[in-house]
């Protein structure tokens, strides 16, 4: 790659091969073969390689915003029962973490608001390299931060900076891959699909790169900024922003498939859970959209605390896990929308919740990370920091990471010693 801002041009295809249709058994059996071998060895460049999602399904990795391409913020392997505090890495000058890490290969990825892309060995917290958004600053000198989480496929770490910058970055070596300019600051995640990587910018558009090269497949251009994250489900992706629609869009195409208003813009990242969709709003309501009928199934709201929902939700079987600026975490039941529990905290929770076996872990403007019980909503576990917790936490290989903000800002590291 020569690492050059690719120009927003061009569009990709995607070819088909062809199989023979008359086939003895004996090479029916050798072509299957062939086949299979190759859909184990194949590196399908930056794309969500078998072992990534090999490595996912068993809780060793959360290799992006919610571990997902549904966004529901799920791992199937539950933490320590007691979680001690393994290692802290400190962000000098305020530099502080907004977002959730993400995990691969006994590596953590982490973005910050000073512009620093930071990779760290996951067990012992030391740091690897460091890549900055911009080349070789001056000192004393602005540069543009990373609001959003990373993603990391294959070969490849993608995130966006506030100047509108999309950065592939080789996840081994640290050393930038290709650039792509977009118009705004860019707070969404990115959504790796086979050689495909979308993410959506304040430029209101929703952008689908080729993963390899950072050349420019398609873009959708939308009503107002894109904030949350796409969701993706088969071959449609899901997006939600500030001019209030869910809108479906296919991946291949880039064509809309359909668009339905919500009433209420959205910061948070939609969950999609087979034909329906999970997701808050700025007005203080949590709605259920079957996509396919594009159709409201429920709304959950307070009408006496109607507070925005900047926090996307976690979702395990028959239940809804979210934070609210209300200052409290609620469980809703997913089928009815009626309430389960709510557990009070001291100020806003934005942090997005994860689900980790039986237990649901956030964090708390309070200053504080909590696990509670899933079934109840029960406190079983805290920790108090010295600063908020406003980002998502990250669940891998039986370590729960969270990045704190403000001047005393540091990644945490807890698990069992």
């Amino acid at each position: 790659m020569d690492g050059e801002i690719q120009p927003p041009t061009g569009h990709g295809r995607y070819i088909e091969g062809l199989v023979p249709m008359r086939l003895s058994t004996q090479q029916f059996l050798l072509a299957l073969a062939f086949v299979l071998m190759s859909l184990v060895i194949a590196d399908s460049g930056d794309g969500a390689a078998p072992t990534d999602k090999a490595a996912r399904d068993a809780g060793a990795s959360w290799p992006n915003f919610r571990n997902g391409l549904e966004l529901r913020g799920v791992t199937k392997s539950p933490l320590p029962d007691k979680l001690e505090l393994l290692w802290s890495h400190p962000i000098p000058d305020g530099m502080v973490f907004t977002s959730a890490v993400a995990v691969l290969d006994g590596r953590v990825y982490a973005s910050t608001l000073g512009g620093e892309l930071l990779c760290l060995d996951l067990k012992s917290g030391k740091l690897l390299w460091k890549y900055l958004s911009a080349a070789k600053p001056e000192p004393d000198t602005f540069i543009p931060g990373f609001p959003s989480a990373p993603t990391v496929a294959a070969d490849s770490v993608y995130v966006g900076d506030e100047d509108g910058v999309f950065h592939a970055v080789d996840r081994k070596t640290g050393k930038k891959r290709w650039l792509f300019q977009t118009q705004a600051e860019i707070n969404s995640s990115a959504a790796v699909v086979g050689t495909r990587v979308i993410f959506g910018s304040y430029d209101a558009n929703l952008y689908c790169l080729d993963s390899r090269t950072g050349k420019k497949v398609w873009s959708f251009e939308t009503a107002d900024r894109i904030n949350g994250s796409p969701a993706i489900a088969g071959k449609y992706t899901f997006v939600t922003g500030c001019d209030q629609h869910l809108r479906m869009i296919n991946i291949d195409t880039g064509k809309q498939e359909y668009d339905m208003a919500l009433g209420s813009f959205m910061i948070a990242s939609p969950a999609v859970v087979g034909d329906l969709l999970y997701v808050g709003t700025h007005d203080g309501e949590f709605l259920a959209v079957n996509w396919k009928k594009q159709e409201v199934v429920w709304r959950y709201s307070d009408p006496q605390k109607m507070q925005p929902y900047h926090a996307s939700a976690a979702i395990l079987g028959d239940r809804i896990v979210v934070g609210s600026q209300d200052k409290r975490v609620h469980c809703i039941d997913r089928k009815s929308g009626k309430r389960l529990w709510v557990v009070q905290t001291r100020a806003q929770v934005n942090s997005s919740p994860v689900i980790a076996g039986k237990r649901v872990y956030f964090g708390s403007a309070d200053k504080h990370v909590y696990a509670i019980e899933l079934e109840t909503g029960k406190e079983v576990w805290k920790h108090r920091g010295k600063s908020d917790f406003n980002a998502a936490p990250s669940v891998a290989a039986g370590r729960l990471l969270i990045g704190s903000e403000g001047s005393q800002a540091r990644l945490l590291c807890f698990g069992a010693k």
